[in-house]
Formats: C-alpha cells, sequence, structure tokens
C-alpha cells in the first residue's frame, strides 16, 4: 500500500503531515511512502530528507495522490485537491468538522474513508495519538513567546546597580493544555503569573505550576463540573461577580493570553474594549481564538494590532510558527492512528469499526458520512 504526503495548500501552513523519523517508521509497517516535491520545506525538511528515510518524491499533487491507498495532511483538502483521491483512499488530517461541512458528502460521494483527528475520544489509550494537545502545547509556549518579543520590558525581576526591574505580570485565560503551558512557559520566563477557568479541578493544576487562581470561589463555583471534567454554565449573577474580579485583574496585568474556545461557535468574549482600556499602555494581549472571532472583540486575525495603547496579537496558527516541531509531534500522532489500522504483518488496511478510536474519528466510509455530529437535524 502507498501513503501519499502532499504539500499543504491552505495559507500560511508550515506543518507537514510526516517527518523522516514517521516515513522510517511507516516503511516499517510495510508501506510504501511517497512525499510531494516541497511538502516538508517550511518545516524545514528537504526532499532528500525523506528520500534517505526511503520515500519516493512526486513531481505534484495528481502524481503524489494518484495510486495512494492512504493520504495524511495537516488540513482538510482545499479546491480540487479532494477530487485528486481515489475511490477507497483513506485520507487522515485535521478536517474541521464544524468549519468544513461543505467538504464531507464530496468526500463520501467519492468514496473516501476520512477521519478526522478533532475527533478522537479523550481515552487513555488515544492519548498518543492526540494532535489536540500536542499542537495545543506548542500554541501555549509560543504564544508567551510572542508576548514577550512584543511586550517592550524585561519578563523577570533584575537587581541591578541602576537599580531593580520588576517582573512583568502575566494572567493566563483558559487552563486547559495550551493555557497550562503558557502558565508554565511564563513563569519560567520569571514572570508573576495568575490564571483564571471556569472548572473548579484547574484550580490544583494551576496552582501547582507556580500560579495563583483567580476566581469567584463560592458554592455555585465549586459545583460547576460536570462527573465528565466539563464546565456547566453558570448563573448569570456567578458571570457579573467573575467579570468584575477579571475586570480588576486586568488592571493590574502586563500580558494576557486567551485561550476560549468553542468548536463550531463564536469564541466568547473574556476582554471587552472596556476592560482594554483600563489595561497599561505597551500591556499584550495574545489572543489564542483569532480565528474565531477572538476573546477580544478588537483582535483581528493573522494580525499584530493596536488599540488604546495595548497590542493585540491574534495569530491564527500559533503551532505553525513552529513548524519544526510541530510537524514532528503532529506526524508522530498520525503514525500512531495509521498504526491501529495496518495490519503489521502484512501491510494490508485493517480497518475495525468496532475500535472507539476508529469510530470516534470517523467521517465519511462506504459512500455516506456516518459520524453522529454531522448528521442532519
Amino acid at each position: 500500500m502507498i501513503v501519499a504526503i502532499p504539500k499543504e495548500r491552505r495559507g500560511g501552513e508550515t506543518r507537514v503531515a510526516a517527518v523522516p523519523e514517521t516515513v522510517k517508521k511507516l516503511k516499517g509497517l510495510g508501506l510504501e511512502v511517497t512525499v510531494e516535491t516541497g511538502a516538508g520545506g517550511p518545516a524545514r525538511i528537504s526532499d532528500a530528507d525523506y528520500v534517505a528515510a526511503g520515500a519516493s518524491i512526486a513531481p505534484d499533487a495528481a502524481s503524489a495522490l494518484r495510486n495512494a491507498d492512504i493520504v495524511l495532511k495537516v488540513r482538510a483538502p482545499s479546491g480540487d485537491e479532494a477530487g485528486l483521491l481515489k475511490r477507497g483512499a483513506v485520507l487522515v488530517a485535521l478536517l474541521s468538522p464544524a468549519t468544513e461541512k461543505a467538504l464531507f458528502p464530496k468526500l463520501a460521494e467519492a468514496g473516501i474513508v476520512s477521519f478526522a483527528m478533532e475527533f478522537l475520544p479523550r481515552i487513555s489509550r488515544a492519548q498518543a495519538m492526540d494532535v489536540l494537545s500536542s499542537q495545543a502545547n506548542l500554541a501555549g509556549y509560543k504564544a508567551v513567546v510572542d508576548a514577550a518579543a512584543q511586550f517592550g520590558r524585561a519578563m523577570p525581576m533584575m537587581m541591578t546597580a541602576a537599580g531593580t526591574i520588576a517582573p512583568a505580570r502575566v494572567l493566563v485565560m483558559g487552563a486547559g493544555v495550551a493555557g497550562l503551558q503558557a502558565i508554565a512557559t511564563a513563569r519560567r520566563l520569571g514572570a508573576i503569573v495568575s490564571a483564571t477557568d471556569v472548572r473548579p479541578a484547574t484550580k490544583e493544576q494551576v496552582e501547582s505550576l507556580g500560579a495563583t487562581f483567580v476566581a469567584v470561589m463560592d458554592d455555585e463555583f465549586k459545583q460547576a463540573q460536570t462527573a465528565a471534567g466539563y464546565a456547566k454554565e453558570m448563573s448569570q449573577a456567578y458571570q457579573a461577580k467573575q467579570a468584575a474580579l477579571i475586570a480588576e485583574t486586568i488592571k493590574k496585568q502586563d500580558i494576557v493570553i486567551t485561550t476560549a474556545l468553542i468548536p463550531g461557535r463564536k469564541a466568547p468574549v473574556l476582554v471587552t474594549e472596556d476592560m482594554l482600556k483600563t489595561m497599561r499602555p505597551g500591556s499584550v494581549i495574545v489572543d489564542l481564538a483569532a480565528e474565531q472571532g477572538g476573546n477580544c472583540p478588537l483582535t483581528r486575525a493573522d494580525e499584530v494590532t493596536e488599540a488604546h495603547g495595548v497590542t493585540l496579537i491574534g495569530y491564527t496558527n500559533l503551532p505553525g510558527r513552529l513548524a519544526v516541531d510541530s510537524s514532528s509531534l503532529y506526524a508522530r500522532n498520525l503514525f500512531n492512528f495509521v498504526s491501529l489500522f495496518v495490519d503489521k504483518k502484512s501491510g494490508a488496511l485493517a480497518l475495525n469499526w468496532d475500535d472507539e478510536i476508529i469510530k470516534g474519528a470517523g467521517i465519511t466510509r462506504d459512500g455516506a458520512i456516518v459520524h453522529p455530529a454531522l448528521q442532519p437535524k
């Protein structure tokens, strides 16, 4: 069987779905690997590196995809790319199910078996395939590094003969994977860090990293999490109290990292324009939700702007700004997933649709859209 790695065609996408390390591992499963020429360029991987790992190089996407049994990508196919896949091919990528819904009928009609890595079930057996976590980790790190680069002052306390420089104050809003990495990175740089989240279980995680947890700690907050670990919707009274606390906290911050995203919906507003006006001149906001409208309504996607003396960073692909490492982690995630459905003895497809990982990530098969979340209501 042939695995194809085409060049990413989405604007600004610098990652690639396989690296020489995973090419060797795919070869070890008995698979042949074809890489479109230049696919690894933005991630500093040359065609020669792929050839040395055992891959063959195709001159264009059509040549790479024509005979491919498995296609590994970072982002969903764009333009006429989906039409280049042969019937029965398996497509594995970040398919953006919430926003790319028009793509899936085309994939079903073309007889493509497709998997969205966003839909992997959150179980321990799938952790090594969890692309959202691997990429969010890097996003949280890069958010702090980008903020430090824009910030006009030093991050740590510095005591010099000329006087003392006070440490920067950083607020991280949202203590998921990206938020926790942002906390850890800001702490390593010497900042005084605080963080907020609507889930009470995150308080211990935040404090274990040396940050201060910011929340209205009343009885409602203590019950604000379901048995499955998800946040409950809070009452308007609680939301008002929490907003007042955050508004007061933001006044004292130099850098704010916002990470709140809801799949398929506009990002919630965490930092209002009124809050922005109270921040110190020269402060920085890094908005990880810029692609979905932003946690600050003044954020502009893929732009660095200034409003009321505050710099707003709205990069929509922070992992792509670390293309070497993000590609490496993503490629390993994909290899671990592919290993589930390739017979290790024969190298043939062995898709077990009773496996909860295979079933959970599956979008199309047998000419139909099969994922429950994408069924017509």
